[in-house]
């Protein structure tokens, strides 16, 4: 699914959140054929992608972001804008397009049977990205047509007229790290979307890896960033409360036929470093070993198991930096 069009963002923000039934393995053998098919397709969608859980990013993101929706509805022009910076696997994407979600569920409260509205929209930065490029971003989640000779200054204007008529209110900005302000390009991007961002009367919202650090906040174009946008910083997850109410958020989500209660949260300090408290990498290790259960037939995480699912870089140097840092304090 496409966050990047209409009609994949609605899909995501009118997805149902049901999760399966939760069954012993007897209760499973006395269906049907048909039914334990259907049942296991619905746990592997479920693992697949397992509901959201409940991080404060996620929490101060949504809140820092409908505190500036408020007072942006009125303000001619510098609206404040809020970014999301930190390593990859930490959580940005989806503290913003939770914001997203739930303003457009608002929107949608507020106003209701109204389908020629566009409360949200989700843009990436593509790399090495040009004002163009930019500009057909827009009117591609908006599914308006581009030919390739248009010209870049009607294709603007379009993607404005629509935003302003239709009452878009949240504009998110994925991969912001992709705009280099030391290239001629890159300062032209940033000039693009702060042209947008003057002339659509929508909160802005930029996320990205390390973005301080790449150069988007450095000289004149990054000192009017940096005056304009609150910066939320993001981190790995230090082992404690949070991390612990994490693991068993998800362990509350499994749907496994000989799954243990309390087997995953007796696990969450071996989750931490391994993970590295990367809340990504927590969430691909336990979709990961919860499939190959249900796959196998094994039905239950066990540590085992969890150790099997390949790590990716990023968590693999953090755990390793929590390993050393530890190794130092003893």
């Amino acid at each position: 699914m496409q966050l990047t069009t209409k009609e994949g963002w609605r899909n995501f923000v009118e997805r149902p959140s049901r999760m399966p039934e939760r069954l012993s393995r007897r209760q499973r053998r006395e269906s049907s054929t048909t039914e334990r098919e259907r049942y296991d397709e619905e746990r592997i969608d479920h693992h697949t992608r397992m509901l959201v859980i409940a991080t404060s990013l996620v929490d101060h993101t949504v809140i820092c972001g409908s505190r500036l929706i408020l007072p942006n509805r009125h303000t001619i022009s510098a609206r404040r804008g809020l970014m999301v910076s930190g390593l990859a696997g930490t959580g940005k994407t989806t503290a913003i397009t939770q914001l997203g979600l739930r303003h457009e569920l608002k929107d949608r409260a507020r106003h209701p049977g109204i389908n020629d509205r566009i409360p949200v929209v989700y843009i990436t930065v593509p790399p090495a990205a040009t004002p163009r490029m930019i500009a057909v971003e827009f009117a591609r989640f908006l599914g308006l047509p581009v030919r390739t000779r248009a010209n870049m200054t009607d294709i603007m204007e379009a993607v404005v007229g629509v935003l302003t008529d239709t009452r878009c209110g949240l504009v998110l900005i994925d991969e912001v790290h992709n705009i280099s302000l030391a290239t001629r390009s890159g300062a032209e991007v940033s000039d693009t979307l702060k042209y947008f961002s003057e002339r659509i009367p929508a909160t802005f919202v930029y996320a990205g890896v390390n973005v301080e650090e790449e150069g988007l906040l450095s000289g004149t174009r990054g000192g009017q960033i940096a005056g304009r946008f609150t910066l939320i910083p993001t981190s790995p997850f230090p082992y404690g409360t949070e991390w612990q109410g994490l693991v068993a958020q998800l362990e509350d989500n499994l749907r496994l036929l000989d799954h243990q209660p309390d087997t995953l949260t007796g696990l969450d300090r071996f989750l931490h470093t391994r993970t590295g408290g990367m809340i990504g990498s927590l969430l691909l290790q336990v979709r990961g070993a919860a499939l190959d259960t249900i796959l196998s037939g094994t039905e239950k995480v066990t540590r085992e198991g969890l150790a099997k699912i390949p790590l990716d870089h990023t968590a693999q140097q953090a755990a390793t930096m929590n390993r050393s840092a530890k190794g130092r304090r003893q």
